[in-house]
């Protein structure tokens, strides 16, 4: 029986669709993190069981690993990979120079590092995550648990002089306890309506003791998909590559694995 998908998911299937589209037989793949790289991981598995690709993944996750592991992808830590051809990723916000906000799953320290460790990064999205100007996503900090008060409140004062729209930080919860990333660290996350000068925030961020990454991903994506509840996707390109359109078939979506 054909599965009906919501219109989110709908769309999350067709970008993740197209942006596999890119994946080559013998590549090292990054895998990102978060419910759009999830259906990338099942639509990958498909492919790779369809078409008996041989295919290296470094997972951003430990959940990304098991869903990986579990459809039956080669898993191997970045260490193992060595470089990477190609990190399919979701995001929380893009602007139209590409540049990102991620780490809403709270996994933008692994994902940063996967992204950076390879020569193409694609972002898989939905049209609501297109901005003018990034910062109306609260922009995740990584931070060590030591010192975790002083480390909020130099943050509290490197936003007192930024160029942003708001200065509120909170430290981030799961239910009743702080939140702990893959790497044992809490998230201060910044609601800031927006950043003006994103160059100048990530760095006095990451001057301040206590901060391991920021949520900002500058300069490192090469290309975002866009995929719509229709199955329609476009493709933006950070160089001077044309738009591209094109059509997924929703129904394919049947198809796709699904781990244990």
């Amino acid at each position: 029986m054909a599965i009906k998908l919501s219109d989110a998911d709908a769309g999350k299937f067709a970008a993740a669709s197209r942006a596999i589209a890119f994946v080559e037989d013998g590549m090292r793949i990054g895998l990102g993190t978060g419910s759009t790289a999830a259906w990338m991981v099942r639509a990958l598995a498909a492919r790779v069981e369809r078409e008996g690709l041989i295919l290296t993944c470094v997972p951003t996750s430990t959940r990304t690993a098991r869903q990986a592991r579990e459809l039956g992808l080669t898993v191997v830590t970045l260490d193992e990979a060595g470089w990477l051809d190609l990190t399919i990723d979701g995001a929380d916000e893009f602007d139209p120079d590409l540049n990102l906000i991620k780490g809403g799953g709270g996994a933008h320290l692994q994902e940063k590092i996967v992204a950076a460790a390879s020569d193409r990064m694609i972002v898989i999205t939905d049209p609501s995550k297109a901005v003018a100007q990034l910062g109306a996503f609260p922009l995740p900090v990584e931070v060590i648990p030591f010192g975790l008060d002083a480390t909020q409140r130099m943050i509290d004062e490197v936003l007192t002089g930024a160029a942003v729209g708001g200065r509120d930080c909170s430290i981030r919860m799961n239910g009743e306890e702080r939140f702990f990333s893959d790497e044992g660290n809490h998230i201060i996350d910044l609601h800031l309506a927006r950043i003006d000068d994103l160059c100048e925030l990530s760095q006095a961020l990451m001057r301040v003791p206590g901060v391991v990454e920021t949520g900002l991903f500058l300069g490192m994506c090469n290309a975002v998909v866009i995929g719509h509840a229709d199955g329609r996707t476009e493709t933006r390109f950070a160089d001077e590559t044309p738009d591209e359109a094109g059509q997924v078939d929703l129904a394919e979506a049947d198809d796709l694995p699904v781990e244990a």
